[in-house]
């Protein structure tokens, strides 16, 4: 008797899990390239800082930045950056983030986050900014 209910226990976090996987996003790094390229870049080279290449920085670095979510040596967050109340605001002037106006933040996070890990230093394919 135990012995079924502890089948029927796993079968059903089995199935729980995935459920959901089922939802998880799967971040598209060709559009987080796109908006980091676009944004990100474009905001740094206007600024004394520069471009930030994503192979300036090891996938662990990226990782760790952006999970600390500290911007502008702490003033505001990463986040702030990829929100759609940020984008709004700049979407006169740039075409990316007109383009990803109604991008759910959490999504162009994930989508900017992988095309950090894949071009990072220690990455699949380091990328430069150009």
């Amino acid at each position: 008797m135990k012995h079924a209910h502890a089948l029927k226990t796993v079968a059903a976090l089995v199935l729980l899990g995935t459920s959901l996987t089922a939802f998880a996003y799967d971040a598209d790094w060709k559009r987080g390239r796109v908006y980091y390229r676009s944004v990100c870049t474009s905001c740094h080279t206007a600024n004394p800082v520069g471009a930030i290449n994503p192979s300036t920085k090891t996938k662990a670095e990226w990782a760790g930045y952006l999970l600390n979510d500290k911007h502008a040596k702490g003033k505001d967050s990463v986040t702030k950056y990829a929100s759609k109340e940020y984008r709004a605001s700049i979407k006169g002037s740039n075409k990316a983030a007109e383009k990803f106006a109604d991008t759910p933040d959490k999504e162009l996070m994930e989508d900017i986050k992988a095309f950090l890990i894949k071009g990072a230093k220690d990455g699949d394919s380091p990328a430069s900014c150009s």
